[in-house]
């Protein structure tokens, strides 16, 4: 073989190991990254899955599933072709946007995590049906309206995942954050369409369960059909806690980074406190302090802001 030749193929395989170590640092970096927005945004994932399923109640059965997948199309085409072009440019020409951005995020999640704890308290507020209110005159045109307004709300939550995602890549390279949040969109949107179709056909499938089958499996059936409400339920109480600690963690934080130190440190300090006080369960109870400090900040962070957005929205 030619010295010319072994120096081509010495030169091809330097750049195989270059091309193929640049992949694994995608993935890694993809890895991370989502790791990240997924524990960041752990709140409105559980909150969207929790409440998606109201969107198909009133449908048929046979509705279902289609009216999940017409919204999870939307999310993933808000996702890919407005959030990400968007949030690539804004971080390539103003940088400097993505903090106060993601605060704005996190006082929506407080602003949400706050209603739902006064709905709690007082019983949830009476709200207009969509299809109602445009007017549907079908059920073609009622299950559109319903998508639709699902859309409009997976909007809001899918920017803030986006945005929590590429604050965690803001330093790379365009298309390493192109790739990363593409991936964490398409992985985000399979997560909560795929978790909600399960739980909207579960009852459905509980039901043909007790209906049919041995004693055993008509037993376990029953058993989904009453555990389902009770579920649903568990995941709008971990969901609302989830999206007040989100919320007044990402604003604190946010705060630190624009130089306002003062109220992360104060509440990360109390949390390495608890847990120099457990020292078996030390980084557990750190956590489980400081999430309930964060939760708290986000509580009033909420309450501070809602009487702001009720004037704002009913002008």
């Amino acid at each position: 073989m030619s010295a010319g030749l072994l120096a081509l193929v010495d030169d091809l395989t330097v750049l195989a190991k270059l091309v193929a170590s640049s992949v694994d640092d995608a993935a890694a970096q993809a890895a991370k990254a989502g790791g990240k927005a997924i524990t960041k945004a752990s709140g409105i994932v559980i909150d969207d899955a929790a409440v998606t399923p109201r969107y198909v109640i009133g449908f048929a059965a046979d509705r279902e599933l289609p009216i999940i997948a017409r919204i999870a199309r939307g999310s993933l085409r808000n996702k890919l072709l407005i959030l990400l072009p968007g949030a690539l440019l804004l971080n390539y020409f103003a940088p400097w946007v993505l903090t106060p951005l993601l605060m704005a995020g996190g006082a929506y999640l407080a602003l949400e995590g706050y209603e739902k704890v006064v709905d709690m308290v007082r019983g949830p507020s009476q709200e207009v049906d969509a299809a109602s209110a445009l007017g549907a005159s079908s059920p073609s045109d009622a299950e559109s309206a319903k998508v639709a307004s699902a859309v409009r709300t997976d909007f809001i939550l899918s920017a803030e995942i986006m945005a929590i995602t590429l604050a965690g890549v803001a330093t790379a390279s365009i298309g390493m954050q192109a790739g990363v949040l593409a991936g964490v969109g398409v992985a985000m949107t399979l997560l909560v369409y795929g978790t909600v179709a399960v739980i909207v056909k579960a009852d459905d499938v509980g039901a043909s369960m007790a209906l049919s089958g041995s004693g055993a499996v008509r037993t376990i059936g029953r058993g989904i059909v009453r555990g389902m409400p009770k579920l649903l339920s568990l995941l709008g109480t971990v969901g609302m806690v989830a999206m007040l600690w989100v919320g007044g963690g990402i604003i604190t934080h946010g705060l630190h980074e624009l130089g306002v130190h003062a109220p992360e440190e104060f509440v990360q300090g109390i949390g390495a406190a608890a847990g120099r006080a457990i020292p078996g369960a030390a980084g557990l109870v750190s956590w489980l302090v400081t999430a309930a400090i964060s939760a708290l900040v986000g509580l009033v962070i909420g309450a501070i802001i809602a009487p702001i957005a009720h004037r704002i929205f009913k002008s």
